[in-house]
């Protein structure tokens, strides 16, 4: 891997402003200070990189969970709505992070960002079946055994011209809350949640996803904040998907 491009997928500023470094003798490797932007380093390398003197820590591969918040689209950058990019420090700009699937603009909770694009899409497909657990709140009757059963089997949604047939999933009541349930998915239809229960004539009054795949939303991650995954949730992450 180029050093220049190392240290800037590792969040130390953009191509232009990483080779100033470099060739104003502000990197060493090895000890040895590097001019070239175009250094090779090997694997050997990345434990020896130092910055201003600083040793530092080179990742390919970045892994964040953020907590969304209501009103926040589900992208990068937008001209004119608020969106997660917003929300990732200046410092990692560089580092090409994408989400990991979609939340609706007033669906909060939990989202996985991260430029491992192997993950990503080990984590959305449908054919990894990997679950996403949402809380509902919803307005009409409470819900029933019907809807237990309907949820079990495999839901056909008809709201479109083209009726779709949903994967199995798992609705669950919350103990004395009425109106408020759980539902476990494995797929990602657009607006699926807010579809199953607009067919059982209960329209979704607020929506929370609470875990995707092994990670959960915990309650010191509050909304609008991220953290980075411990190298434990990632690898655990990656034995869910097949990828070691």
């Amino acid at each position: 891997m180029r050093l220049d491009k190392a240290l800037s997928s590792s969040g130390f500023g953009t191509r232009t402003e990483v080779k100033a470094l470099i060739t104003h003798g502000k990197v060493t490797v090895a000890g040895s200070i590097i001019r070239d932007p175009a250094y090779h380093i090997s694997n050997e390398d990345i434990s020896g990189i130092s910055v201003n003197g600083e040793s530092i820590n080179i990742k390919d591969k970045l892994y964040l969970v953020f907590n969304k918040p209501d009103g926040v689209l589900t992208a990068m950058e937008d001209k004119r709505l608020p969106n997660v990019g917003q929300f990732i420090p200046a410092n990692l700009k560089t580092r090409k992070l994408s989400p990991v699937g979609r939340l609706d603009y007033h669906t909060t909770g939990l989202l996985i960002i991260t430029n491992d694009g192997e993950l990503s899409h080990r984590l959305t497909s449908p054919s990894y079946n990997i679950p996403k657990i949402y809380e509902v709140l919803y307005e009409g009757a409470p819900l029933t055994q019907k809807e237990k059963n309907e949820a079990s089997a495999g839901i056909t949604l008809r709201d479109k011209n083209t009726p779709v047939r949903l994967k199995p999933a798992v609705l669950e009541f919350t103990e004395h809350e009425i109106n408020t349930a759980r539902i476990t998915l494995t797929e990602g239809k657009t607006h699926e949640v807010r579809r199953i229960f607009a067919q059982w004539e209960r329209p979704v009054t607020a929506l929370r996803r609470v875990a995707l795949g092994t990670i959960c939303l915990d309650d010191k991650l509050s909304e609008g904040e991220l953290r980075e995954l411990t190298p434990d949730e990632v690898r655990k992450l990656k034995e869910l998907t097949g990828l070691t």
